[in-house]
């Protein structure tokens, strides 16, 4: 039985947003940290091109909840004109700082040995980079549109992609096509940032790349239209999880339908994939939001709230962290020099076959950030970024 009225949660943060922006990020970790890149279950890798995996959803997820958190955290700032400019001045600052570190994770720690070199072939997109686009992007329509402009918006972001990336011959090429190197996205990455500043392990082309943000954009504009649903005070729980849970499912069959046409695919963020993942990660809110916030049910939270509140900063460290173990060298048994990675590695590939002992290396690194976690949650320590 759902309860027909919930406390009001429009003035403090909504424990299933945490709990699940939390999920997002633990689950972000364990599938960017495996202990052996060549030995990974299937479910934690991504989809070689079209397709979509769980690892896939976890990118789109997080755009979508950072949509939702710009619903709660401006949505008073939205009714007063006045406190707009100011509004947008602080995303801004918090956009570079997110980008700014994403910069850093990039150069780190060529920067200090190579300076020169490291600038000359950093990476420019990145996973932080993105999100401060996406979140800076979305703080600005969110402000300046009501409801219904931003739903337009965001239908027009996902038919213009498509229409460009479907139909527009790529230069060089001769025809449209869809293609991890010779797409109209690649083509656009190749010619603004140039070989040198894309993924390392491609240099053609890039996941988080300039042309594909575009629809990733339309990814937080689908949270900012489900997070000011779930604040209306008009509408009782019941309500509001029944429409959410349909229109989650009314958004994951539409992207199984424009997949016939427009493939699903996450490196090119396609229009489809929005449908998709952004109708996926509404049932999963629209579900926590019940279970937690309406029904109460929420002691198995903890450990997913406490990465929820300092999700950016878990994230930065995480990816810091292996480089600084790379970089450190000791010696093992045999008098041999290792990298410091390596060496505590050693015991997991001694007792584990080689895919469980990666699995287990992942699963230990995020045990070993929830325990730091935990211990700022309860010292209250939230760091802002």
């Amino acid at each position: 039985m759902v309860p027909t009225s919930v406390p009001d949660n429009t003035s403090t943060r909504l424990l299933s947003l945490d709990f699940f922006r939390g999920a997002t990020v633990a689950a972000m970790i364990l599938v960017n940290n495996p202990g052996d890149w060549g030995n990974i279950y299937a479910p934690l890798e991504h989809a070689e091109w079209n397709g979509c995996t769980p690892t896939d959803l976890i990118f789109p997820f997080f755009l979508f909840i950072v949509g939702v958190s710009i619903a709660y955290a401006m949505g008073s700032k939205k009714t007063d004109p006045s406190a707009h400019n100011q509004t947008i001045l602080k995303a801004l600052k918090r956009a570079l700082i997110l980008f700014s570190l994403g910069l850093f994770l990039s150069l780190f720690p060529k920067v200090f040995t190579d300076p020169a070199g490291a600038f000359q072939q950093v990476r420019i997109p990145g996973v932080l980079q993105r999100i401060a686009v996406v979140f800076f992007i979305s703080s600005i329509i969110f402000l300046k549109n009501s409801e219904r402009n931003i739903f337009r918006i965001l239908i027009i972001l996902l038919a213009v992609y498509w229409a460009l990336m479907t139909f527009v011959p790529v230069p060089g090429v001769g025809y449209a096509n869809l293609e991890k190197e010779t797409n109209l996205g690649a083509w656009i990455d190749r010619g603004v940032l140039t070989e040198a500043h894309l993924w390392k392990s491609a240099k053609t082309w890039d996941p988080e790349g300039i042309f594909s943000t575009i629809p990733a954009i339309a990814t937080g504009l689908f949270g900012i239209l489900v997070g000011v649903y779930l604040k209306r005070k008009d509408i009782d729980a019941a309500t509001k999880i029944a429409w959410l849970f349909s229109a989650g499912c009314g958004a994951v069959v539409l992207g199984l339908l424009w997949n016939l046409q427009f493939p699903i695919n996450k490196s090119l963020w396609t229009s489809s994939f929005v449908l998709y993942t952004g109708g996926l990660a509404t049932i999963i809110l629209s579900l926590c939001y019940w279970i937690i916030d309406v029904n109460q049910y929420n002691r198995f939270t903890k450990p997913f709230v406490v990465y929820g509140v300092n999700a950016i900063t878990v994230f930065f460290l995480s990816g810091l962290i292996p480089r600084i173990f790379a970089m450190i060298h000791v010696k093992n048994s045999t008098g041999s020099e290792i990298t410091l990675q390596s060496w505590l590695y050693l015991p997991f590939s001694s007792y584990f076959s080689p895919i469980n002992a990666s699995l287990a290396w992942a699963v230990t690194f995020v045990l070993f950030w929830l325990i730091i976690l935990w211990v700022m949650h309860s010292k209250k320590i939230i760091i802002k970024v």
